[in-house]
């Protein structure tokens, strides 16, 4: 008869959307016929472990004891999905079962999916797990092929293994597990395969507002005729962000390890850019589903939102962005619970000023009607357009132009370094980036001159301009002046980002 020492507890980690709460695996083995119970919450990916433990433990040469297993992931209100815990329920049961001594899992937390022949396969979250799990101060064993995503982390509490054995053989001093290392670079600058804005012929203005909103992280929209640059500008803008601190490198990471996104250590501190297409759902942007997962507006955290030929996306899936836009997160509600993602993102779109493209450019006819432009412009709605800081014109380039060199002027490393420079000063200043001033922020800032002042009210008075324009173009003209290193915001600066605002507004009136 089994005495009531037979009872192990083991640690592992959840994925709760970009968190990973402890879990505590409890394994009792007791009198009766041989059955496996298992409790806490467990969904179905949990429950089918029973049988791939069992084969597994089999397949490695272990005994599977001959009793009734109750398998108990507390806490018991806790959701548990997947197939991350089947590595700490075999170990509990080899310690329940005296087959690996109880004591020596106190100080480990195990993560893995296992194989029916004992060998360990990835799992999705390995990051925030990571995180978690040094924290708290344990040790985590992982799967081998998720060890370049915890090397991130450059702790030497991390390891991973190859097989249930390996596992088992280390904790009993047969064999020593490796540390999970950041895998080495294989290329010295990963932006040297971004478009570069040296092979955009012409549009400088269009350039020095993408420049500008790189600077400051404003929201930034381009309209213009077909052919006129508007994507490949937009396409340039990773080119010339700055890379990411350790801390932002490290969010933006744990979100694409839960998405089930792959690693890439050579873009680690890259600024994420995502270009959904525009039959995109809101599901697919905001993001959710029966098992929540970030969307396109999360895995763009930290980084730049690409919406091209933004009117032709769904009404319903526009008008998801502006909580985010205003909040920096995201909620998703569920019957069973809320989820919360991270949503610090910069929004870049572009559009034609009309359905045929062709409305204000000279060289080509538009064929459209005035009721089929409105139509088409009032796609986007006033609210979502009054929170996109800057609204440019890009006009067609001559085709002439294009056979002068002159007209590339600009190259991505120099604007980059302008633009790093420029956001260095922001932090130092306030913290944050321009864009993310907040009230108190904005009055310590931006301050203006009496007449300067007098003059912005103005404007936002013959514009027609919200409360939130007036704060956009303070927050766009502290930008203008950071990227001249003025210490107070003069006339000029004022005046180029009410010229940022006030072009789209009279091309569509």
């Amino acid at each position: 008869m089994l005495s009531s020492m037979s009872l192990a507890i083991v640690y592992s980690r959840a994925q709760i959307e970009i968190d990973a709460p402890e879990v505590r695996v409890e394994v009792h083995l007791s009198g009766g016929l041989p059955r496996i119970f298992m409790v806490g919450l467990a969904e179905a990916a949990v429950k089918e472990s029973r049988d791939r433990v069992r084969s597994a433990l089999l397949n490695s040469g272990f005994t599977f004891p001959v009793s009734r297993v109750t398998i108990s992931l507390a806490p018991a209100d806790l959701p548990k999905d997947g197939s991350r815990f089947d590595l700490a329920i075999a170990m509990g049961i080899l310690a329940a079962s005296a087959q690996v001594p109880k004591q020596l899992l106190d100080s480990f937390e195990f993560v893995g999916e296992l194989s029916l022949g004992g060998e360990l396969r990835p799992v999705n979250g390995i990051l925030p797990t990571a995180l978690a799990a040094t924290r708290r101060g344990r040790k985590l064993i992982i799967p081998e092929a998720n060890q370049d995503e915890a090397g991130l982390l450059r702790s030497d509490d991390i390891f991973y293994a190859s097989s249930l054995l390996n596992v088992v053989a280390s904790l009993l001093g047969r064999e020593t597990l490796a540390v999970a290392k950041l895998p080495a670079r294989q290329k010295p600058d990963p932006l040297n395969n971004l478009p570069d804005l040296k092979n955009v012929c012409g549009q400088q203005h269009a350039i020095r507002a993408l420049t500008v909103a790189a600077a400051g992280k404003h929201n930034l929209l381009f309209s213009g005729p077909p052919g006129s640059g508007k994507t490949l500008l937009a396409s340039c803008m990773p080119g010339i962000l700055p890379q990411l601190t350790e801390t932002e490198a490290l969010e933006t990471m744990a979100i694409r390890s839960v998405a089930g996104m792959p690693f890439n250590v050579d873009r680690f501190k890259q600024a994420p850019y995502r270009n959904p297409h525009n039959t995109a759902s809101a599901i697919a942007m905001v993001g959710g589903g029966s098992k929540p997962r970030p969307g396109e507006i999360s895995l763009a955290h930290r980084g730049v939102l690409f919406l091209d030929e933004i009117p032709e996306f769904p009404r319903s899936v526009l008008e998801v962005l502006r909580e985010p836009l205003e909040s920096g997160q995201i909620v998703i509600s569920r019957a069973a619970r809320q989820s919360v993602y991270p949503a610090q993102f910069q929004l870049l779109a572009a559009m034609n000023p009309c359905p045929c493209g062709f409305s204000g450019d000279r060289s080509n006819n538009c064929h459209c009607s005035r009721e089929q432009i409105i139509r088409y412009r009032q796609r986007i709605s006033g609210p979502l357009l009054d929170r996109i800081d800057m609204q440019v014109e890009v006009p067609r380039l001559a085709l002439t132009k294009i056979k002068d060199p002159q007209e590339y002027t600009s190259d991505s490393s120099i604007v980059r370094q302008q633009v790093s420079s420029s956001r260095e000063l922001q932090r130092q200043r306030q913290g944050v980036v321009n864009a993310q001033l907040s009230q108190q922020q904005l009055q310590d800032a931006c301050r203006l001159k009496p007449a300067d002042q007098d003059f912005l009210i103005q404007t936002c008075e013959q514009l027609h301009l919200s409360a939130r324009a007036y704060t956009r173009i303070l927050k766009l003209a502290r930008t203008i002046a950071d990227m001249e290193a003025e210490v107070t915001i003069q006339s000029h600066h004022l005046a180029e980002a009410i010229g940022y605002r006030r072009g789209f507004n009279q091309s569509t009136a």
